[in-house]
């Protein structure tokens, strides 16, 4: 395993496996250096199988690449592999820069920044940190199973928190309901978006391709319960899988199931195969349903995306579903927020105007899953 010349140009954003310089010097150029490792398992039904290499990084908020198509500049990730073991998750290529496997290491060698809170909290007291937006969960889950064991997302949250610095999380974890008081606390000073991952509800489906995952349904209580609790939540509809989970019926009843979860918005992401997601989907294809081969490899001739007119197609048809059920799409690179409370207004103020209310998007095509 590569730990040394894993630098701050290796792998870990929300795209495209780069990340950025938030202030450390070029000695401290790699993310962490072999003599901080601490490699454990734990024999426990959960994590049975699985590794954890435990690392003290040396950054933590990474800069997304400019060429990046996400509507987002920072991320900060407290892990790196993904025990959800989703047979198409674009991350699987950052294993790689560890000399680890991208496909069944990727879902049992779990890297773990563990001084990830307090490094955090260093980061957004330097003063060229400029308070800006910081995403989560974009690549991989940080409510994933190994959050229940080292607890970062409670330290990370705080920390944003008291500087009342904006921040978004994706999940398609429930482990996220364990942390609601402090996403209620953080609303209260800054802007908070919350999205949860559901591509599709049938069950054969998300057995075989989302195995360690909650189920669709109990990722939608977590829409439910946000909701609940004054915090509107968006779903990713994500990934929407050509030829298994793209049929009209299986659309209309996943953006049923969302509207009925209470979801304030919905953004369908066609699946996308990129190369260390795309070897290890199209082996899983091969085994599940062989006689899709050949439909992929020409639907996907041309790269990594499926074609225009595929994604417009689906987008279309989840759109027009989502204004059925009574729910929109989500603005392109809008995540769900909550505003601050504000204080009363003074007894001879008239107080503020309304905010208008924006006019409803074209359909967009966003890359995140």
């Amino acid at each position: 395993m590569r730990w040394d010349n894993l630098t701050a140009d290796s792998g870990d954003t929300g795209e495209s496996g780069h990340s950025g310089d938030t202030g450390h010097s070029r000695a401290d150029a790699a993310l962490f250096g072999a003599d901080a490792v601490t490699t454990r398992t734990f024999d426990t039904p959960e994590f049975r199988g699985i590794t954890f290499h435990e690392v003290r990084a040396r950054s933590i908020i990474n800069r997304v690449p400019g060429a990046s198509r996400m509507p987002f500049e920072w991320t900060v990730n407290p892990y790196r592999g993904c025990t959800h073991a989703c047979v198409y998750c674009f991350a699987r290529k950052t294993h790689s820069y560890l000399d680890l496997d991208t496909g069944l290491g990727f879902d049992t060698q779990i890297v773990v920044k563990v001084n990830a809170p307090e490094l955090l909290r260093h980061q957004l007291a330097a003063r060229r940190w400029r308070g800006e937006h910081i995403a989560m969960g974009t690549n991989v889950d940080c409510y994933q199973r190994a959050e229940g064991r080292y607890r970062l997302m409670p330290g990370i949250i705080s920390a944003l928190t008291e500087r009342a610095n904006p921040f978004s999380i994706l999940t398609k974890g429930t482990l996220i309901l364990r942390d609601l008081d402090l996403l209620v606390r953080a609303a209260e000073v800054t802007d908070v978006g919350i999205s949860v991952s559901v591509g599709f509800t049938d069950h054969e489906l998300w057995r075989t391709v989302e195995p360690g995952t909650p189920a669709p349904e109990r990722r939608l209580d977590v829409v439910r319960t946000l909701g609940e609790h004054g915090i509107g939540c968006g779903v990713l509809m994500a990934p929407v899988i050509p030829f298994l989970g793209d049929h009209p019926a299986q659309l209309r009843a996943t953006v049923r199931a969302i509207a009925a979860a209470g979801a304030t918005s919905v953004t369908p992401l066609t699946l996308h195969l990129r190369p260390g997601a795309r070897e290890w989907y199209m082996a899983w294809l091969g085994q599940h349903h062989p006689h899709l081969v050949r439909r992929y490899e020409r639907l996907y001739a041309d790269g990594a995306y499926a074609p225009k007119w595929y994604q417009r197609r689906i987008t279309r048809q989840v759109h027009e579903l989502a204004q059925e059920y009574g729910i929109g799409p989500a603005r392109a690179g809008a995540a769900r927020r909550i505003r601050p409370q504000a204080p009363p207004p003074d007894q001879d103020s008239p107080g503020p105007a309304p905010a208008p209310v924006p006019a409803p998007p074209e359909p967009v095509q966003l890359s995140l899953l």
